[in-house]
């Protein structure tokens, strides 16, 4: 009796309305399932079998037959400084580290950032690069425009200014389910400029859904097609906004930075990106509205309205009860606005991207003047240091010439000829980095593995630069098909809005529609850019 008296007693004190109920610290944990453990457990013997079968036990006919006339011209550069033997051993290095480094991100034996590490310390050791190399990607423009991001992305946490607005946007237009459903897209779209952790986008939302989902009768387990539409649009909104602008996510910065790095004649500035993945993002999160709250999950009737009388009310409290925007929220809107005019303008006054966030970050830590001290940036540097680990991989992926190698080679046994269609060449290399993201947990480490590969099959039949490496990139960020796909994907599987099953049928709806997507990209508007020669 006293079990049942406690049950309704947390039943009564429960408010579905509050929005501390749903921070992040009380939501259930994801435990990892015995698979995942047994992965994690075994990861680190069969990385370092791995790496002892490649570099000390099999013979690779591909590197003892090497044709030295054959190789990029960074690869050439090397093999002039340590000799032909010394860059044999290099290949055979470098294949066993990316090898057993990819073992160790996709089980998680250690942490990323300590694979990163060791990584940054095989290459080093074992002459695939220099030390100097090695060290000097800490200091790649790239990670500079990430972690100058971060220091942006906090100043809009700390002053509130991104709730305030998701708020004032959701009352503003959120009077019925479909105008919540768009608000979200919005405010998704909207905080990608900024904030390029997808997992702190996730945080900052999560609270204010979850009210609006118990506003419209999904709360304390009990679902209903609004909720599970509203979470799984939000978590599809999160990575497709990620995908529109450069600055969107790390991973977007490693494959600009890899693109970049195998082409010294080409350069992708914040507005090229923009002016190709924004449309195509636009496109697919209004296709995702229409076939989550239309075709899978129709909302009935009582499902359109919201069903707790004086739900909106709540939300306007929440608002007001930040008081009067703040000089500090008013500064920071102004850096916001001006570092983004200036990115979109880079081809007028021809200042860098990360030139441009370091005027912004410096102008957002100024005493007196800035909105933020140094210890109110969270930079997560545990990311950072994977990062790093990741440029060092793809350096010494361009210092030894290896994806146009493995590439011919694997091309070869396929029977893949210079003949093949470009059609087709494009249909496998979209299709392997899209559905990849069932597999590979890391966008990360998608980028760094299928990248490369386009840009050796690129260069293996002199093709024109980008033409199926920028495709294979604009795809990175779709990882929301299963609740282990990403980080943000186990965040909101949490909320007990949906099913396994739920997520999957949305998921992979959208997963192949957007390879449908980038077909038709590949066809019309890549081609215009002068990306894609067509694919037809």
């Amino acid at each position: 009796m006293t079990d049942k008296n406690t049950e309704l007693d947390q039943e009564q004190v429960f408010d579905p309305l509050d929005m501390n109920n749903y921070k992040v610290e009380k939501l259930p944990k994801m435990e990892k399932s015995g698979f995942e453990k047994w992965m994690a457990r075994l990861g680190g013997p069969i990385a370092a079998i791995i790496f002892i079968l490649i570099y000390w036990v099999i013979d690779i006919p591909l590197f003892d037959n090497l044709d030295f006339s054959g190789l990029s011209d960074k690869a050439q550069a090397r093999l002039n400084v340590i000799g032909e033997a010394a860059f044999i051993r290099a290949c055979y290095a470098m294949l066993a580290i990316f090898c057993a480094s990819i073992v160790l991100w996709i089980t998680e034996a250690v942490q990323s950032y300590l694979t990163s590490l060791m990584v940054i310390l095989g290459v080093i050791l074992c002459g695939v690069t220099t030390q100097k190399d090695a060290f000097a990607q800490l200091g790649h423009p790239v990670m500079w425009l990430n972690i100058l991001s971060f220091i942006l992305a906090s100043m809009l946490v700390k002053t509130r200014v991104a709730k305030r607005f998701a708020l004032w946007f959701v009352l503003k237009f959120g009077k019925s389910a479909t105008g919540v459903f768009f608000s979200f897209l919005v405010i998704n779209v909207v905080l990608s400029l900024f904030i390029s952790a997808t997992t702190v986008k996730a945080t900052i939302l999560l609270p204010i859904f979850m009210v609006v989902a118990a506003i419209f009768g999904a709360s304390q387990g009990e679902r209903n097609n609004f909720g599970r539409n509203l979470v799984l649009q939000n978590l599809f909104q999160i990575n497709i906004g990620a995908s529109a602008f450069m600055t969107g996510s790390g991973a977007n910065l490693l494959a600009v930075s890899l693109l970049t790095g195998a082409y010294s004649s080409v350069s992708m500035i914040y507005s090229d990106w923009l002016a190709a993945a924004f449309p195509l993002a636009m496109i697919l999160l209004l296709i995702g509205w229409f076939i989550g709250a239309k075709v899978i999950f129709p909302l009935k009737p009582e499902e359109r309205k919201p069903q707790i009388q004086g739900g909106m009310e709540r939300l306007r409290q929440e608002l007001n009860s930040m008081g009067k925007m703040t000089v500090d929220e008013f500064k920071a809107i102004a850096i916001f606005v001006g570092v983004l005019a200036m990115w979109v303008t880079e081809n007028w006054h021809g200042v860098s991207a990360e030139v441009v966030v370091l005027i912004g970050a410096v102008i957002a830590l100024l005493p007196g003047i800035g909105v933020v001290k140094w210890n109110d940036v969270d930079i997560p540097w545990h990311l950072m240091l994977f990062s790093a680990g990741a440029y060092v991989i793809g350096s010494g992926l361009n210092a030894t010439d290896l994806p146009s190698m493995m590439v011919g080679a694997g091309m070869d046994a396929l029977g893949i000829t210079a003949q093949t269609p470009f059609f087709v060449l494009y249909l496998l290399l979209t299709g392997l980095m899209l559905f990849s993201a069932l597999v590979f947990q890391s966008k990360n480490m998608r980028a760094l593995v299928f990248i490369p590969i386009a840009i050796g099959v690129e260069q293996q039949f002199g093709l024109p630069p980008l033409c199926l490496s920028f495709p294979v990139s604009l795809l990175i960020e779709h990882v929301y098909v299963l609740p282990f796909n990403s980080k943000p994907a186990a965040l909101l599987y949490t909320t007990n809005h949906y099913s396994w099953s739920d997520t999957f049928k949305f998921g992979i709806t959208m997963m192949l529609i957007a390879w449908v997507m980038i077909l038709v990209w590949g066809e019309t508007v890549l081609q215009w850019l002068g990306y894609t020669p067509g694919l037809f």
